[in-house]
C-alpha cells in the first residue's frame, strides 16, 4: 500500500518521515518497499572506508559495526552527495541480535529499508540487505523486498560459532523460501554446509571476501 507522510507544522521530524514520503509499504509493520535493481556490484567497500576514498568504482556496504554508520541514519542528507559518487549501495545492515527486544529488531529492519527507499528516490542504485535473527524475524525481515530478484546478506562474523552458524543457516533458508531470489550477493564466506541448499536450488551466488579476510590473506601472502 502507499500513503503520503504529511508534514506537521511546528513539529521537528525526529523520526525522519521524509525518508518514506510517498513510499509504498509491505506487511503489517509497513516496511518501505525497495524497488528491484538490475545493476550488480563489481567490488565492495565498507561505509567507513568509503568516506575516505576517491575510488568510486565500487559499491558501498554496511557490513560493519553499527557505530561506524549510525551517523548515516542520524544525518542522511549530509552523506547523500558522497554516496551518489559510487556505483551503488547495499541497504544498511543494522544489527538484529536475538537478545534485543523484538521491537528494536523491527525498528532496525525498518531503518535500513527507509534509507534504501530514500536513496532510490535520489537516483542511487540500491540492493536490499536481508538480516534474519531467530524464527520471530523471518516474516518482517523479508518485508519491503520484491521476490525473485537480487538480495544481499552478510555472513562475516555470523558462522564461526556453531550455534550462530545454525541460526544463520535456518534464517537463510527461510529467506530464500520467502523471497525466491535469483541471485544472492554474499559478504563473507559461503561454506557448503551453510550454502549447499542455496546452490542446489540454482540460485546464483556472488561472493565477496570480508575486509578482515582480505587483510589476513595479504599478511600471509
Amino acid at each position: 500500500m502507499s500513503k503520503i507522510n504529511g508534514t506537521r507544522t511546528g513539529c521537528k521530524d525526529v523520526f525522519h518521515s521524509f525518508l518514506v514520503r510517498n513510499a509504498k509499504y509491505d506487511g503489517i509493520l509497513e516496511i518501505p518497499i525497495i524497488l528491484p535493481e538490475s545493476s550488480m556490484p563489481n567490488r565492495l567497500i565498507s561505509f567507513s572506508k568509503a568516506m575516505k576514498t576517491n575510488d568510486y568504482n565500487q559499491w558501498v556496504h554496511f557490513y560493519e559495526d553499527d557505530g561506524g554508520f549510525e551517523r548515516v541514519w542520524n544525518k542522511p542528507e549530509i552523506y547523500l552527495p558522497r554516496l551518489k559518487k559510487f556505483r551503488g549501495v547495499i541497504t544498511p545492515d543494522f544489527s538484529i541480535y536475538r537478545d534485543m527486544p523484538l521491537v528494536m529488531q523491527q525498528w532496525n529492519t525498518y531503518r535500513g529499508k527507509a534509507l534504501g527507499h530514500w536513496w532510490q528516490t535520489k537516483g542511487l542504485a540500491v540492493l536490499p540487505n536481508v538480516r534474519a535473527g531467530d524464527e520471530r524475524t523471518y516474516d518482517f525481515c523479508c518485508n519491503g523486498i520484491t521476490p525473485g530478484g537480487t538480495i544481499c546478506i552478510g555472513s562475516h562474523g555470523c558462522i564461526k560459532i556453531r550455534t550462530e552458524r545454525e541460526y544463520f543457516k535456518q534464517g537463510l533458508l527461510a529467506i530464500i523460501k520467502r523471497l525466491k531470489p535469483t541471485c544472492i550477493i554474499v559478504y563473507g564466506a559461503t561454506p557448503d554446509d551453510v550454502f549447499l541448499e542455496v546452490k542446489n536450488r540454482g540460485i546464483s551466488i556472488i561472493q565477496f571476501d570480508s575486509e578482515f579476510s582480505t587483510s589476513r590473506k595479504e599478511v600471509h601472502s
